[in-house]
């Protein structure tokens, strides 16, 4: 035997083995939907949800899918991360994905303080100032806004050094929206 045939003899199985095990190992999916918006989306109808997909729900909202948003904001929201509750408060009080409404978004504030969210905290003492969806309670709403300043939150200092007016952090804009109405 010379050496000629004893590296043609497997040259010759390979090319003719490749095929069969090329079947059965395609070599991959190329691209997998591991990262992308989509999965993110299917692994929240799932419960199944971490930081990452969490912080996905932003994307969602930022490009228009506010119900697939709502849907990664709520089970998160479930397993206790806060940021998700302050998101799932401003969807509500702009009526993305479904209606304005004050009271839902108040909730979601209310929960994220109560659950030691800084932002939450901060919202849900601006609520209280305002009557936004709760009952009007000065008192509470230093409370909360104190505790936002001890946090660090910018904002909630601002509100404390202007004696706690609200408009200082409110966009002229936005007035409408807290302005007590008679129904």
């Amino acid at each position: 035997m010379t050496c000629r045939t004893v590296f043609a003899a497997p040259l010759l199985a390979c090319l003719f083995l490749t095929p069969a095990i090329a079947d059965d190992d395609p070599g991959g999916t190329l691209n997998p939907d591991e990262m992308t918006l989509n999965r993110s989306f299917a692994l929240a109808r799932e419960g199944k949800v971490d930081m990452v997909i969490c912080a996905q729900g932003y994307l969602m909202t930022k490009k228009g899918s506010h119900a697939e948003a709502r849907t990664i904001f709520e089970e998160c929201a479930k397993k206790g991360y806060t940021g998700t509750m302050t998101w799932m408060s401003y969807m509500d009080t702009n009526g993305f994905g479904g209606k304005e409404d004050p009271k839902a978004a108040a909730e979601w504030d209310r929960r994220a303080a109560e659950a030691g969210d800084p932002i939450g905290k901060f919202n849900t003492g601006l609520n209280l100032l305002r009557g936004h969806g709760v009952e009007q309670d000065a008192d509470l709403a230093k409370e909360y806004i104190d505790e936002a300043a001890e946090d660090g939150v910018e904002d909630a200092i601002r509100v404390q050094e202007s004696g706690y007016d609200y408009n200082v952090v409110t966009p002229d804009a936005d007035n409408w929206r807290y302005e007590k109405r008679v129904f």
